[in-house]
């Protein structure tokens, strides 16, 4: 009787393992950096840009693919935007870091502050070295560029 109860509810475990099994790996595995947030309200970054076109600032949470990040420290990173560029993203108070390699292509929910900034040729090429560029592609950054910023206090990584 007891092993008839036993093998029972062994079956029963291995069942219910195997059912959560494809969700589970559906889903992913999510870390967190910086600021405990939640992936609540978020939007997707075609909603930012479109938000960005009548104001000058966003605050709230976006959701987005991660493009890369910096290659020395993980003190930044860069996500798609739906118009083919991409936005910088920079952590608040240099407070946090995301890992420096294998972040392409991952799904990830930010949330801080969007705004539109002007960034310096000296800040562009302190960008392009972290990135691991050459010297020929640092040195043909000679202007300044407005471009997409987003100061994130807390980040959600899919893995």
């Amino acid at each position: 009787m007891t092993k008839t109860i036993t093998l029972l509810l062994a079956a029963v475990l291995a069942v219910g393992c195997t059912m959560n099994a494809p969700e589970a790996k559906a889903q992913g595995t999510v870390k967190s950096y910086g600021a405990a947030i939640t992936a609540d309200n978020a939007i997707t970054t075609a909603d930012l840009q479109k938000l960005l076109t009548t104001t000058d600032s966003y605050t709230g949470t976006v959701e987005c693919e991660i493009i890369t990040s910096c290659t020395k420290k993980g003190c930044w990173m860069t996500v798609k935007m739906p118009d083919g560029g991409d936005m910088m993203v920079r952590f608040l108070d240099y407070g946090f870091f995301v890992p420096t390699q294998g972040l392409e292509g991952k799904k990830a929910v930010m949330k801080g502050v969007a705004s539109k900034e002007t960034v310096d040729v000296a800040t562009l090429r302190h960008y392009a070295e972290d990135a691991g560029k050459s010297k020929e592609e640092i040195e043909k950054i000679t202007e300044s560029e407005t471009n997409l910023m987003f100061l994130a206090e807390g980040v959600l990584i899919t893995y």
